[in-house]
Parts: C-alpha cells; structure tokens; sequence
C-alpha cells in the first residue's frame, strides 16, 4: 500500500464521539482522483478503541470544507469494539462516481455508539490494501 500525504484525511485523530476527519482532499484541486482506478479509504487504527460499542467508518463527500452536511460515498457496517485493536485496518471501498457528486470535499466521518474513552484512526485514500497477513508454508527450495 503507497500513501499520499495529500490524501491523508485523518493522521492519529483520536475519536471518541462521531466526527468528522481533521483533513480533507479538495476535489476542486485534485480533480481526476482515481480516474478509472477502484479507489479504497483506509482506516487504520492507531491506538485500540475502548469504552464504546462499535463504529462506522464512511467516505464522505460535502460542499464545504468543514464536511457539513455531507452525503455518504460508502461505509463499513458498525464494527465491534472488540475488534478495533491497534493495529486492525477496516478497508472501506470508494465508489467511482465520486465526481458526479458536484461536491469539492473528500473526508471521512466516523459514527460511533456509545462513549469512547480512547481510540485513534489515520486514513488514507488509497489504491490496494497491504494487508501483511499473507503466510506460506516453509521448507521450499528455490531453484
């Protein structure tokens, strides 16, 4: 997975109520963002979520640059709190239309249920996900 600093919408923002990202990608400068490329938001999570129930991660979209009524591109379903461990990464896949929109800001909204007493999130718009949970067995020769 390759970031891109200039699509970061979130680094290490704690979140303990429902909020929107601290960044947002401006479509009125980046206007061809993902054209014809499948597009995923990543929500990596920085340090482990405790106190609530669940979130939900979402791709946003909106008018103004504080993400004021913003219309929903996407989202995950509400994620136990369980396992939102350090480390978890909830890969929320883009639509493509996201142009079509006639909105010029990209952000992300977390929706959370319940009191959140600790839990920070980076995201990143991205084009694949690194997972780094890929396992072969051993004992092959290479030759």
């Amino acid at each position: 997975m390759i970031t891109d600093k200039l699509l970061r919408v979130s680094e290490d923002q704690a979140v303990t109520t429902t909020a929107v990202s601290t960044n947002t990608v401006d479509l009125g400068i980046a206007q061809d963002i993902g054209q014809g490329t499948d597009l995923t938001m990543n929500f990596a999570v920085t340090t482990a979520f405790a106190g609530g129930t669940s979130i939900a991660f979402e791709v946003i979209s909106s008018a103004a640059a504080d993400l004021s009524s913003p219309t929903v591109i996407s989202s995950s379903a509400a994620i136990p709190l369980a396992s939102l461990t350090l480390g978890k990464n909830v890969a929320v896949a883009m639509s493509p239309n996201i142009g079509s929109k006639g909105q010029r800001y990209l952000g992300a909204r977390y929706t959370v249920v319940g009191t959140m007493s600790a839990g920070k999130v980076t995201a990143d718009v991205v084009t694949n996900i690194q997972d780094g949970k890929k396992f072969y067995a051993s004992g092959f020769a290479v030759v």
